[in-house]
């Protein structure tokens, strides 16, 4: 995996990749990415910012869902285990998550208790309340991160992740957060072009 812009103090080069990411998403061929990633980073973190008490609904987690596996791997039997869980269940569980915010592995740690849901889709959970502290956990971002090793789904290995990303945000300014380094990295990858 090229890890040439992970290793770039060089914050053009942040900030170019970054701006092609929408350009990215729509190389994915994936006809209903484009609109899944708009609602994903443009709708749902104001929706969640909105509310008295932050909290994802069920369709919330339905459809975060479909946006992670459109952008990455489908995996059917875990949308069907998302759907399967109670909608008083996914409040409760994400405003008890979200509660726990800005801790590293905590609000992933909960909402990886819903049925379907790993480390990935609820950091995705996660990262829609709050960008400032926490990324989406995706494999060919954290390939590019020197010295994290071989990708585990394990909320140990998220914290390493999110840590290591955290503090490229810092470096790069107060501008930036750990879910745009995250698309910046993912689009420096071309994404999952020519990987379905």
């Amino acid at each position: 995996m090229n890890s040439a812009l992970w290793l770039s103090p060089n914050i053009h080069d942040w900030h170019a990749a970054l701006v092609s990411y929408a350009e990215v998403i729509a190389r994915q061929g994936v006809t209903r990415l484009p609109a899944l990633d708009a609602w994903y980073t443009d709708e749902l973190p104001r929706v969640i910012a909105s509310r008295m008490v932050p909290h994802i609904t069920h369709d919330e987690l339905v459809q975060l869902t479909e946006w992670k596996m459109a952008r990455g791997v489908w995996r059917a039997p875990n949308l069907i285990l998302v759907r399967s869980n109670a909608p008083n269940v996914v409040e409760d569980v994400t405003t008890l998550a979200f509660a726990r915010i800005p801790h590293l592995t905590a609000p992933v740690a909960a909402i990886s208790e819903l049925k379907g849901v790993g480390p990935a889709t609820a950091s995705a959970a996660a990262a829609a309340c709050a960008p400032q502290y926490f990324p989406f956990f995706d494999e060919i971002v954290a390939a590019q991160i020197a010295g994290l090793g071989a990708v585990a789904w394990t909320l140990g290995y998220y914290g390493r992740y999110a840590a290591q990303l955290r503090e490229r945000a810092n470096v790069l300014g107060k501008e930036w957060t750990p879910m745009m380094v995250e698309r910046a990295l993912w689009s420096n990858a071309g994404g999952k072009v020519g990987r379905r």
